[in-house]
């Protein structure tokens, strides 16, 4: 099975793997160094006392007899002490000691055979086995007033010293290796949890899997999506996006560019200055009507963008009217559904029963019940869509034991125009939707509608014994979004104000003797005259 390491194991392991390679390498190349540095001027060392000691007059004249030659061991031996090698050795050119540590080695002849090519008046180093042990050995030749070679100065340091030199050198080093690798380690603890959270403790794995998921959703979105940072420069956008810029004739790609040279007038850093969102704003972009949301982006306080959503308003027109207009014809034809489905359960009880004369009278009265207000309504509404549409309502008000009346001195021609009919399915449902609710809770469940037409203009009255409008947003009761039922409602009145809008209509409301009275005027084209 394969071991998945978090990133923070990774890092750790990636740089105190590096340190400690790099760190192994480099100790073993300088360790080398060091013990052929350290082996070198001990060997240096060795060579300058040797000299020294080769032209002092004391073992001059001991070489050639005008000296006691008893005075040159005396001299190698206070040499030796002073200079802290182990051994001086002065040897004459048969090779024989005139000077050693140990007084009894003295007269006889130099153990190791390295001495050759000093005899021939060549200075060198070596290493070799003597009487001393194995060391490490500096020859210098000898040389009297005449110039004639005399002699040979051996200066010896034993091997073991020059080793315990190293081995300190090294030791140095060893421990600078260790302060170094226990720093990586550190760095790299350091780095990890750095990183980790500059990364939002997430592994690179869930990064890269929400930014598919990201990139997903931004292009599935049927909204259109901008987003700049801080000084303005484009960092987002969906493909939506580019659609409505291409349609607006933008066809360079603005990735990575300033947003006014593409959408001057979206205000993002308007936003990005200020720090306020706008919500449902319309707006031109290039000849085409847009709705727009714009967000500043905020991270640890501080703003570092904006974003901005925005949708065709034609589209978001269509479908604003496809959800209230389809969903009050839905309400209206399950109300009557249901209405008939208890009609035909009580037929069927009484036909059980075989109560027919009970059964005759129920049918005949809901009969003429429905033809007194089908005749009711169809005389003073005109035109057969709003008619089908108000009795509709008329049923579901009566599912909810509602108790509701089309005035009598109502009336309205029929017109020729579908989508103002279409728009008055709006107002009207959005404004008895609206008054159904609001009397629920009401001791009194009444509700009266009016429809009255006058020389091209077309009133409308929703009345209703409710509670009345809550005063902290009476005065933006027309606003997106503003309701007292809940934090997801508050869409009709907004939808009425857009259709009264297109439709170059007013409304207005009053609370009088305890009744909520909504007043919309319409200019209204019609094809008929009152008849009733």
């Amino acid at each position: 099975m394969k071991i998945k390491l978090k990133l923070k194991t990774k890092i750790i392991f990636l740089v105190i793997t590096v340190v400690g390679i790099v760190l192994l390498v480099t100790s073993l190349l300088v360790s080398r160094s060091i013990a052929d540095e350290v082996k070198g001027g001990m060997g240096r060392q060795a060579i300058s006392i040797a000299r020294i000691v080769a032209h002092s007059p004391i073992i001059i004249e001991g070489l050639t007899g005008k000296r006691d030659i008893s005075q040159i061991q005396q001299y190698a031996n206070e040499i030796k002490t002073l200079a802290n090698v182990q051994f001086i050795v002065v040897l004459d050119m048969s090779g024989i000691r005139k000077s050693h540590p140990l007084p009894r080695m003295v007269g006889l002849h130099l153990v190791g055979g390295d001495e050759v090519e000093a005899m021939k008046g060549k200075e060198y180093l070596s290493e070799a086995v003597g009487t001393m042990g194995y060391s490490l050995r500096a020859f210098t030749p000898v040389y009297g007033p005449d110039g004639q070679q005399v002699g040979v100065v051996l200066v010896g340091i034993l091997m073991k010293y020059v080793q315990d030199a190293v081995q300190k050198a090294q030791m140095v080093l060893f421990v600078a290796m260790v302060v170094g690798l226990g720093i990586g380690i550190l760095g790299a603890l350091y780095l990890a949890k750095n990183i980790k959270s500059t990364l939002y403790g997430l592994e690179p794995e869930i990064i890269a899997k929400q930014l598919e998921e990201r990139s997903v959703m931004l292009q599935s979105v049927r909204e259109a999506i901008i987003a700049i940072d801080h000084t303005g420069i484009i960092t987002l956008l969906n493909e939506e996006s580019k659609r409505i810029l291409l349609l607006s004739g933008i066809t360079a790609d603005p990735l990575g560019r300033q947003v006014t040279e593409f959408v001057p007038n979206m205000h993002l850093m308007e936003i990005v200055q200020t720090g306020k969102m706008e919500l449902n704003q319309e707006q031109d972009l290039f000849g085409i009507s847009v709705l727009v949301n714009r967000v500043p982006l905020i991270v640890n306080g501080t703003i570092v963008g904006a974003i901005a959503t925005f949708r065709d308003k034609t589209e978001a027109k269509l479908l604003a009217e496809e959800l209230t207009g389809v969903r009050d014809y839905v309400d209206a034809l399950r109300a009557q559904s249901h209405e008939f489905m208890n009609q035909l359960h009580v037929i069927l009880g009484m036909v059980q029963l075989e109560n027919y004369d009970l059964l005759a009278s129920y049918i005949h009265r809901i009969a003429n019940e429905h033809k007194a207000e089908v005749t009711h309504v169809g005389r003073r509404i005109r035109n057969p869509v709003l008619a089908g549409f108000i009795l509709s309502k008329l049923s579901l008000a009566r599912e909810k034991h509602i108790m509701i009346q089309l005035d009598d001195n109502s009336f309205l021609p029929q017109t020729p125009n579908e989508e103002l009919t279409h728009e008055l399915v709006t107002i009207i449902g959005n404004l008895l939707e609206n008054a159904f609710e609001a009397v629920l809770n009401s001791p009194k469940m009444e509700v009266r509608l009016f429809i009255g037409y006058n020389a091209g203009l077309l009133s409308i009255e929703v009345i209703d014994t409710g509670l009345g409008i809550n005063p902290d947003v009476a005065d933006h009761i027309f606003d997106m979004g503003v309701s007292t039922k809940s934090t997801e409602r508050g869409i009709g009145l907004h939808l009425v104000k857009i259709s009264l809008e297109r439709l170059n209509g007013k409304i207005r409301y009053n609370r009088l003797n305890d009744q909520t009275i909504f007043q919309v005027l319409i200019p209204y084209e019609s094809v008929g005259e009152c008849t009733c």
